[in-house]
């Protein structure tokens, strides 16, 4: 079974021209993670100092990448939404983190 992942554009939402392919994957593990990579770097990239979970999260819905999975199997569940809003506290944790050492 594969799992194609494809990545939209919160920005420029439903034009598919706008749509890049992030590639096949033979796992859904595989698939998941490089979803997730492509909204932590977004996330990473576009923190600033004294930024809230909430302002970053506002941000990655106007303009962040929009990941999704296409398959068969009806187990891969992944939402780029979803997602960013848990990482968006734990983005801007290690980011501070880093930045006061």
């Amino acid at each position: 079974m594969n799992y194609h992942v494809l990545e939209d554009d919160n920005f420029h939402y439903m034009d598919e021209d706008e749509r890049i392919d992030l590639g096949v994957f033979d796992t859904v593990e595989e698939a998941i993670n490089r979803a997730k990579k492509s909204v932590d770097d977004f996330l990473r990239e576009n923190f600033r100092p004294g930024m809230t979970p909430e302002d970053l999260y506002r941000g990655y819905v106007d303009f962040g990448p929009d990941p999704f999975i296409i398959s068969d199997d009806s187990s891969c569940q992944f939402s780029a939404w979803d997602y960013a809003k848990v990482r968006c506290p734990k983005i801007c944790k290690e980011t501070m983190n880093r930045s006061a050492n």
